[in-house]
């Protein structure tokens, strides 16, 4: 930008002086602007005023030829002073307007490379998806001809030896035919079809399953008599039971609740069973989670259900008549089951005290019951994470949301010290410096517990399946404990009684319930029956 005063040509003195103040003042208003807000316009603005410097000296040199003229040059300087003030603000809003529109103009450019990038980075993840898929694809399609080539080999194979056997017969048909010197017969109709299967030995169950085999042997291999068996099999017969088929004949009740009842009481390995049996390994395993389901489905609403009023009035009679405590119903206690470690939620199945007392890594899971008078259990909750303690496993448990519906009032449940104190629970005292009283209360209280111990013993002898880990699935493993409880019910009402060598020591740890007294009342009532059973003397005096 140049200075206003160059733009005119001067006529006189008064026009040299006039362009000489105007310089003066267009010169120190820039100065000022400059030392405000320094921009490139201050530095073409001093470009130009040092251009304009020998223009003002010509002009004094002609300035005697001019003084006649000054008073008009003055005049016409102040409207170009005006004009000249008005072009620099033109200029100034014409920069700004300039570097504004070049801002927006970056941001656009900006805006429109970054959504170009996005969009490029969007085909880019989704050509990969598409490639992953078609990978899939043809992952999962050469697999699946893979499988059928192998089913249509297995078919063929199968058909191949089917067809060697038919062979075989017809050649020895006609052999024998020949023999006799009769014509052979075409048969009417086809030929009946037959399926390969390898020949195994039967013998054992055979001898077993024989009319003349010793009881005393039948009880040990079963861990029950042969009424008692044969019994089982004639309630669960209609639910187990097979047709024949072209292929072959169908394996009989008997036999499928034998393999059953043999795999949980010796807790043998299938290999061991297949054996024994004659049959298959995955048959076996099959038989035995089928006889379960059964067991669980027709023989548990049977033997295995909670006392009704009339049961539960006989059952606290027996138990006051045994310990002096009343209103007790059952004895209540939770073991742990060992299994293999699970490929989910492992640590929530790691047992630790079982652990540290065995040296030896155990992952568990829990199995709760209530045992009544006569060693039968009348409630069972199967299943829990072996980590959780007693306390945590009851409040899971069907039997605390029975209590919470209000169906256990006027009774009580006797356990051990992991579980709480509550209004339906009885538990020993646990605190320090036990009175004369409290000592009674919790022999008596051991004695009812005792019930529940016995029974769980008795169980783990019978079943030995229980006392190591099994090759059953985390998720069949309830249904084969439920069968097991079940049994034992069978077995305890039946008066088959546990062969002495088979006895089996339980142990299980007992845990400390983080608020051992939930119920004043029920602490209370715990008092009360403690004082009365001394002051009747029905404490007994193992304590003194």
């Amino acid at each position: 930008m140049r200075s206003p005063s160059n733009g005119r040509a001067p006529t006189s003195g008064g026009a040299a002086e006039a362009g000489d103040d105007d310089f003066a003042f267009y010169y120190s208003f820039l100065q000022d602007a400059a030392s405000a807000a320094p921009s490139p316009l201050a530095l073409d603005l001093d470009l130009d005023a040092a251009l304009a410097m020998p223009n003002a000296r010509k002009r004094k040199q002609r300035g005697g030829d001019l003084e006649d003229g000054g008073d008009g040059a003055k005049k016409d300087g102040g409207g170009g002073r005006k004009r000249s003030v008005a072009k620099i603000l033109t200029s100034l809003a014409a920069l700004e307007a300039e570097e504004h529109a070049d801002r927006a103009g970056d941001a656009d450019a900006s805006r429109r490379e970054l959504a170009l990038l996005e969009s490029h980075a969007d085909q880019r993840s989704q050509a990969m998806m598409d490639y992953y898929a078609k990978m899939e694809g043809s992952f999962d399609a050469s697999a699946e001809t893979d499988a059928a080539a192998r089913s249509k080999r297995s078919r063929l194979a199968a058909s191949a030896a089917a067809a060697a056997v038919v062979a075989g017969e017809e050649a020895s048909s006609a052999a024998t035919a020949s023999a006799s010197g009769s014509p052979t017969r075409p048969a009417a109709g086809h030929h009946q079809r037959r399926l390969w299967v390898k020949d195994r030995s039967r013998a054992w169950w055979d001898r077993c399953n024989s009319a003349d085999y010793p009881e005393a042997d039948f009880r040990r291999a079963f861990r029950m008599g042969r009424e008692t068996f044969d019994m089982i099999c004639d309630a669960l017969g209609a639910a187990v039971a097979k047709e024949d088929t072209m292929l072959r004949a169908a394996i009989p009740v008997r036999q499928r609740v034998a393999v059953c009842i043999w795999r949980l009481a010796t807790g043998e390995p299938l290999r061991l069973v297949s054996k024994r049996f004659g049959l298959g390994i995955s048959t076996c395993h099959k038989l035995v989670l089928e006889v379960c389901a059964a067991i669980k489905s027709v023989l548990m609403p049977r033997f295995l259900q909670w006392p009704d009023e009339a049961a539960a009035a006989r059952f606290k009679d027996a138990f006051e008549r045994t310990s002096g405590v009343p209103g007790v119903i059952g004895a209540m206690y939770t073991t742990h089951i060992p299994i293999i470690a699970p490929k989910i939620s492992v640590a929530a199945y790691f047992n630790r005290r079982h652990t540290e007392r065995n040296q030896k890594t155990s992952y568990s899971i829990t199995l709760q019951g209530v045992v009544g008078p006569d060693g039968a259990f009348t409630d069972v909750c199967i299943g829990w994470p072996g980590s959780m303690p007693d306390d945590q496993v009851l409040e899971k448990s069907m039997l605390h949301q029975r209590a919470a519906a209000g169906m256990m009032h006027d009774a009580w449940l006797v356990g051990g010290a992991s579980y709480p104190l509550m209004d339906w629970v009885m538990v020993p005292y646990t605190h320090q410096n036990l009175t004369w009283t409290q000592h009674a209360f919790n022999e008596k209280v051991a004695d009812l517990r005792r019930v529940a111990v016995d029974a769980f013993a008795r169980l783990k002898a019978r079943w030995a399946c229980l006392q190591k880990r099994t090759e059953v699935k985390l998720q069949d493993l309830p249904v084969v404990l439920g069968a097991c409880c079940v049994l034992h019910n069978i077995c305890e009402i039946r008066g088959e009684e546990v062969d002495p060598e088979l006895r089996y020591e339980l142990v299980d740890d007992e845990t400390t319930p983080e608020n051992p007294v939930r119920s004043e009342a029920a602490k209370r009532a715990r008092d009360n029956i403690a004082h009365n059973l001394l002051h009747r003397g029905l404490a007994g005096n193992t304590f003194f």
